[in-house]
């Protein structure tokens, strides 16, 4: 019997993601399925009843020039999800659909996976193997037009802030771009070759069969586009969705399941103008212009968007009823940090002791952190929360992006049922027992990496970058020198170090051994903001954060492109609560020297690490290692200058 396909499995009765869904794109099949042996899916929906009247406000199409969107004006869809069954294979299809963002938005074109943006949720069992092929049916043009803008003038707000292309040419190539795409599972421990090389883009009529062997604890992972150079688009266009890992210690928790688990992906957007300044539903991917490179093409700066969308709809609300729900929060913006808080929005205060966060990246922590103040979500990191709405019956709790200079800060909206629900839910004193701190003294050996951040400037021709370090003797180079960073850590030693690679084409350097433990630390020195930095196939715990100055002058000369004096250690900062558990992306703030320690664990085989702004991904802030057994590794003859770290203990 042929293995049923993602078609078969959304049959008849499925009720998409957003009942706007165009028939531009081919609809799920309606072919029965086989007894016993197809993935089950559940359908997509909206978290909305009938309760309360709907305002119609939101409704109303936007006049001629209008670019003014109502806040909560659609109800919140949640993808369909997918749980393979007795075959444990999957079909998704890559396809380009058209949906409409918003209520008063015409259609806007996407690229997707299955029909749906963002893509159905995968779940699965710790343990059980599932073989995913991504099938790629793209066709037409790519849905993005990308623009660069000047910066605006002091005061103002900043072009990137406002819709509409503010007169930029479309930059050339990217509306020509062919649908060449290849998909990570981000987080997942797979080999090399089935974890998504960004160089393996495949073409419409192709597809990419990846296994999965999900041995992991209970965790919120995601899968997306990761095409080489493209991935910022591809991304952008619609290209991502979530992926869940369930285990038994997550069983005996009973959390909050089926229609109160809810996962929410936020990202942020931009969106083109007609001549009369109206909206048109196209996405645009719209940057300031940065410095010219040598090759005469403007440095690419991060995308910052006005309008943040939350599954797929822009500033959706949520009809939840008075008992507690679970949110799995993922930040799936190409650059954007969000730093959200949940207000109350008839009292405008944050609200205290109903929300907790249960788990981070790549599980549960060990007990509940309450939150009563701002979370930090960076692209790609994920949180794990609880919200008791009990605690807030009948009333209205608006999630907004508290960070500085936001144009619109709504996120989204909950609206809280006034009838009372019995809730035999008890938030549990411990979450994850099985959990422990890596205790560095207590591991045998380990290596040591160190990767130096480099703000943009003439070395990097106007981008940031990421350098390899290798520790040398102090006296080896002269300094200053080109590549040389020289720093007095928290210890008080001296160590002197030389840049080994610089960009993604340059030799590897870093050569891992399978199940080995290894601390990388990142070191920012400024310039280009914070930078979420991830590494494939690693889980890691962050150990902590020294602390630099930059103040100007700063040791770093960027016109040398190395220190003119030791970088000096002024201090140590702990970890927060809600980062000491498992996670597979770290916040790396400049002035700060972050160390991880973990293992790759399960797969040997290439991989890259990264800056998770994917304009930075895209532009130099990614590297290739490879991960071999133990055994064969200790024949790797590697070349001077490009070898290991160091090693602790």
């Amino acid at each position: 019997m042929p293995r049923p396909t993602r078609r078969a499995v959304l049959g008849a009765g499925i009720a998409l993601a957003g009942s706007d869904l165009s028939v531009a794109a081919e609809r799920p099949g309606t072919t029965p399925l086989g007894a016993g042996n197809a993935p089950a899916a559940e359908p997509a929906r909206h978290v909305a009843s009938t309760r309360r009247p709907e305002t119609r406000t939101g409704r109303r199409p936007l006049g001629r020039g209008e670019t003014e969107l109502v806040p909560f004006a659609d109800a919140l869809p949640v993808p369909p999800v997918l749980r393979p069954g007795g075959t444990e294979e999957l079909d998704i299809v890559l396809k380009a659909v058209t949906v409409r963002l918003h209520a008063q938005l015409p259609p806007t074109r996407v690229w997707t996976y299955d029909g749906h943006l963002p893509g159905p949720t995968i779940e699965v069992r710790s343990g059980r193997s599932v073989r995913v092929t991504w099938s790629n049916e793209l066709s037409g043009a790519h849905p993005v037009t990308a623009v660069e803008v000047p910066p605006g003038a002091p005061g103002e707000l900043s072009p990137v802030d406002l819709p509409g292309r503010g007169g930029a040419r479309p930059l050339t190539g990217v509306a020509e771009l062919a649908p060449w795409t290849v998909t990570h599972l981000h987080g997942g421990r797979t080999s090399g070759g089935s974890d998504g090389w960004p160089e393996n883009g495949l073409g419409p009529g192709e597809g990419q069969t990846s296994e999965y062997a999900n041995d992991h604890r209970a965790a919120t992972w995601w899968y997306h586009d990761h095409a080489m150079d493209i991935t910022r688009w591809n991304v952008f266009a619609g290209l991502a969705g979530m992926y869940l890992v369930r285990d038994e210690e997550e069983d005996a928790l009973r959390l909050p399941s089926g229609e109160r688990e809810i996962p929410l992906i936020i990202q942020d957007r931009n969106l083109d103008t007609d001549s009369e300044g109206g909206l048109t539903g196209r996405l645009l991917h719209k940057t300031l212009i940065g410095e010219t490179d040598s090759h005469g093409r403007n440095a690419t700066f991060p995308f910052f968007g006005p309008y943040t969308l939350v599954n797929g709809k822009i500033w959706p609300y949520a009809e939840v009823d008075a008992r507690w729900y679970r949110f799995r929060l993922l930040n799936a913006s190409n650059s954007r940090t969000y730093h959200l808080r949940f207000m109350d929005e008839e009292s405008g205060r944050t609200v205290a002791e109903a929300v907790h966060q249960i788990g981070s990246d790549a599980g549960l922590l060990p007990v509940p952190i309450p939150v009563d103040g701002t979370l930090s979500v960076a692209p790609a990191e994920r949180m794990d929360l609880l919200i008791d709405f009990g605690r807030l019956r009948g009333r209205t709790v608006r999630v907004v992006n508290a960070a500085s200079g936001v144009r619109y800060p709504q996120v989204m909206q909950f609206r809280v049922s006034h009838e009372p629900v019995a809730d035999g839910f008890v938030l549990p004193e411990v979450l994850a027992s099985s959990f422990a701190r890596v205790a560095l003294e207590e591991l045998p050996r380990y290596e040591k990496r160190l990767v130096v951040l480099t703000p943009p400037g003439p070395i990097g021709a106007g981008h940031a970058e990421m350098w390899e370090m290798h520790q040398i003797p102090a006296g080896g180079v002269p300094i200053p020198g080109e590549g040389i960073i020289q720093i007095r850590g928290a210890d008080g030693e001296l160590r002197t170090y030389r840049r080994g690679a610089r960009s993604f084409d340059d030799a590897l350097g870093y050569l891992a051994e399978r199940d080995g433990w290894e601390q990388w630390s990142f070191l920012n020195l400024g310039g280009a903001g914070m930078h979420p930095m991830h590494i494939h196939l690693m889980d890691f715990q962050v150990l902590g954060y020294d602390l630099y100055s930059l103040t100007a002058p700063s040791p770093y000369d960027d016109g040398i492109g190395g220190t003119t004096a030791p970088l000096e250690c002024t201090g140590q900062a702990p970890v927060a609560p809600g980062n000491q558990g498992w996670k597979d992306v770290v916040q790396v703030a400049p002035g700060q020297m972050v160390h991880v320690i973990g293992q790759f664990r399960g797969a040997t085989g290439r991989f890259v690490y990264h800056c998770h702004m994917l304009e930075h991904e895209d532009t130099g802030m990614m590297r290739p290692f490879v991960v071999m057994p133990r055994d064969v590794l200790k024949f790797h003859h590697h070349r001077p200058g490009t070898g290991s770290g160091h090693i602790g203990h």
